[in-house]
């Protein structure tokens, strides 16, 4: 073998070990990218995203200058023969007060099932002012066949939710349990 191919040889490996790295490097930060973007949908309130955990209410004073229209949508995925359904669609607030919402949730399936409800809020700028003392998505929900109960949301809008936002869509989506996606549980 002449130098030449020798060489050419010794550049088609260093090509292929780097080419490899870059690919597992790739990968990497393909699967790094979803619990990233869960922390920065957190911090932001991007996407709509709320808190997954019960959150501390502080002293505020109730801002009864401002009334804020909460809107519920509720929906279920494919695959869960169960209905959920919010006692009052609409309620109006003031920011700054606590306030309840009840939920129904019937399993219209022959059988005993698990889901859980994830929530979603727009506009996204909503959600870093909407807290959840008590809320059904916190926990995997569990109903036997034909089986009916009905749960609270007990929630506060912030009184610091921008003066322009004077309608907050909370939607949750029903999935089976295991079927809960991009860990917004």
């Amino acid at each position: 073998m002449n130098s030449q191919q020798q060489q050419t040889n010794q550049n088609v490996a260093r090509t292929v070990r780097r080419t490899l790295v870059a690919l597992l490097l790739m990968v990497g930060f393909t699967l790094a990218l979803i619990p990233l973007y869960d922390v920065f949908c957190e911090v932001t309130g991007l996407n709509g995203k709320t808190a997954d955990t019960a959150q501390v209410v502080g002293g505020q004073s109730v801002d009864t200058s401002r009334r804020i229209e909460v809107q519920f949508v509720t929906r279920t995925s494919p695959g869960l023969p169960w209905q959920l359904e919010a006692e009052k669609k609409t309620i109006w607030v003031h920011p700054g007060e606590v306030t309840q919402a009840r939920f129904t949730f019937s399993n219209t399936g022959t059988e005993r099932n698990s889901g859980r409800a994830v929530p979603s809020i727009s506009p996204s700028e909503g959600a870093r002012h909407f807290r959840k003392m008590e809320c059904f998505c916190f926990q995997e929900q569990w109903l036997e066949a034909g089986e009916q109960s009905e749960m609270p949301l007990v929630f506060q809008v912030d009184p610091d939710l921008p003066q322009g936002v004077n309608k907050l869509t909370l939607a949750y989506t029903l999935y089976p349990q295991g079927q809960v996606i991009g860990g917004a549980l």
